[in-house]
């Protein structure tokens, strides 16, 4: 649900930036088992993913094993951390750069974000994918832990599913830091609005039940008071 939202919702942001059939130079950094990079370059882009845990690599490398030769042409996978994109490219590489689901395990952000903004050409797009802080009740909440829902609301830190203390992100500390680098927010969607409480394997729905369920979350996660509440936020920078 969160990579097919995320996805709908980069793909209007490439189609309105880009001219159609474009083939962009793509950076994601923190790529995991490589979702979006491997469905960017099914597109055509030639995608350069940095990762830095050998569980997630491996993952990337097996998906990507699987694709035609001319799909693994386009992708490069280089190990590391996204601090270090300075040691890796240049300034100005690339066209649309990609940081899902790493913001919450970094302390101190700014530099990072800061890295990530030199390595886009002037236009390019930043997108990032955060926990939303202001919504860290909601999910305890829904699930009747009353204590857990009432410490949330006075915490910027959580246990994710995977039992790793992590961090949450507020909108407008986040749109000040990208007005500070030089990528200012353009587009905001909310992402898990409906579906946060749904377990990690869960029994899909027949594919007509999916698809409504797809189009609440994706218009949902566009208008207020509902992407405010959304577990996740997608926020989309464009390099000035």
């Amino acid at each position: 649900m969160r990579q097919e939202l995320v996805a709908r919702q980069l793909d209007e942001q490439i189609a309105a930036r880009f001219p159609v059939g474009q083939r962009l130079r793509v950076l994601d950094v923190g790529m995991g088992q490589g979702t979006q990079a491997l469905r960017l370059a099914r597109a055509g882009h030639k995608v350069t993913g940095v990762e830095q845990d050998p569980e997630m690599i491996a993952a990337a490398r097996a998906a990507l094993a699987g694709e035609p030769e001319g799909i693994r042409g386009r992708v490069r996978i280089v190990e590391g951390d996204g601090h270090q994109t300075g040691v890796h490219f240049l300034p100005g590489s690339f066209d649309v750069v990609l940081c899902h689901g790493v913001l919450m395990y970094v302390d101190e952000p700014d530099a990072l974000l800061a890295g990530l903004a030199r390595m886009l050409a002037p236009g390019g797009l930043l997108s990032l994918l955060v926990r939303n802080a202001e919504a860290l009740a909601m999910r305890p909440g829904l699930a009747g832990d009353w204590s857990g829902a009432l410490a949330a609301f006075d915490s910027a830190t959580y246990r994710n599913r995977l039992g790793i203390e992590a961090r949450a992100d507020r909108l407008d500390a986040l749109t000040a830091t990208l007005a500070g680098i030089a990528a200012p927010l353009q587009v905001w969607y909310g992402v898990r609005i409906f579906t946060d409480t749904v377990g990690d394997d869960p029994v899909l729905p027949p594919d007509a039940e999916l698809e409504s369920l797809l189009a609440a979350e994706e218009r949902a996660g566009r208008i207020d008071p509902y992407r405010r509440v959304a577990a996740l936020l997608h926020l989309c920078g464009v390099r000035d």
